[in-house]
């Protein structure tokens, strides 16, 4: 496997498990099951959001509002796992 790929594999996978880090702390949040006050799930929430909003706000300025659902991680997971079959097929 080459270098290269390997790396850049590695991080869209590591990027999307971010994402979904991102989405089940909302859920937490939002359901009340963590404390938002507490330092601990500040700094990490605040960390994953400061990962995942740059990706993120465009895709939300293009999709219409669902309401509450925000389908753009889905989105952008879907997005990364098409860029990262696309960089296998074309190293292979």
């Amino acid at each position: 496997m080459n270098p290269f790929h390997w790396l850049i594999d590695t991080l869209i996978t590591l990027y999307i498990w971010i994402l979904i880090a991102n989405a089940v702390l909302s859920w937490l949040v939002a359901f009340n099951v963590v404390n938002p006050h507490n330092n601990i799930v500040r700094a990490i929430g605040e960390g994953l959001y400061r990962l995942t909003e740059p990706a993120l706000r465009p895709i939300r300025q293009v999709l219409p509002s669902l309401g509450g659902l925000d389908i753009s991680p889905v989105i952008l997971i879907i997005i990364l796992l098409f860029v990262q079959r696309l960089l296998y097929w074309l190293f292979y």
